[in-house]
């Protein structure tokens, strides 16, 4: 338990160094994978403590990180679009949203959201101190790991619902991937869930990206040359999912 703790507390402080970098790059806007990386860090944070809650501080916490990713996601919608558009010969529509790009940075960095993330963040290894002290640790292995199995077997069910919704797999396996990751030691999956989560997600990330943009030029008339290509990659999208997901579900569950 001694152990696992240590680890936990490492890895909050780790997180907390991490948050602190992305910060400072955003401010001084010296490369465009600091939003990105404030984006990641913040969902490991998140996966680490969700299996955590109900002890001190962790709501706080979750509320705060929730509120940074909140913030955050419009903005690297934008990116990514942006990015899309300067490959596919649109420079003057990715001009323009990188242009609302240049400011925004600096303003995440200096945001509320960010601040009161990161001084929740930095008294939180004491609540888990303090937590493990008065023994409201006991049983932290057995319930994560549970809490982890919990995961998977909704996943499993949801692969196998037909009706499933593509949009909220896209979210679930995304949870399942990193939990998995913020306790590798606790992963009991099969050893081709890692590949094949990574792969799914993949797939409905680039069905995802399609179907918000084909929304999105609905009502940002700038994007209409873009419409017919992305109709076409929305369909290829959507098969390719379904044959990753077909793959997942033969690899990892029983039929």
């Amino acid at each position: 338990m001694s152990a696992l703790v240590d680890r936990l507390v490492a890895r909050i402080l780790g997180l907390d160094v991490r948050l602190l970098a992305c910060q400072a790059r955003l401010s001084a806007r010296t490369d465009p994978e600091a939003l990105h990386d404030l984006r990641t860090t913040v969902r490991r944070l998140r996966s680490l403590l969700r299996p955590l809650r109900g002890l001190p501080g962790v709501e706080q916490l979750e509320t705060a990180a929730s509120a940074v990713g909140d913030l955050s996601t419009p903005l690297r919608d934008r990116e990514v679009l942006a990015a899309y558009l300067l490959k596919h010969d649109q420079p003057e529509a990715a001009h323009r949203r990188m242009a609302q790009m240049a400011e925004a940075y600096p303003a995440v960095a200096a945001s509320p959201e960010l601040a009161q993330l990161l001084m929740i963040l930095d008294a939180f290894p004491r609540f888990l101190r303090a937590s493990q002290r008065q023994g409201l640790l006991k049983g932290l292995r057995k319930h994560i790991e549970k809490r982890l199995a919990k995961q998977w077997k909704k996943l499993d069910k949801t692969l196998h619902d037909p009706a499933h919704d593509r949009h909220r797999l896209r979210l679930l396996i995304k949870r399942v991937r990193y939990g998995i990751e913020a306790y590798p030691e606790l992963d009991r999956l099969p050893k081709a869930a890692m590949p094949g989560l990574k792969a799914a997600q993949g797939a409905l990330g680039d069905w995802h990206d399609c179907w918000q943009w084909l929304a999105r030029a609905e009502e940002e008339a700038d994007l209409q040359p873009c419409v017919a290509g992305w109709k076409a990659a929305l369909a290829k999208a959507e098969e390719c999912a379904d044959r990753v997901l077909d793959k997942l579900d033969a690899t990892c569950f029983k039929s």
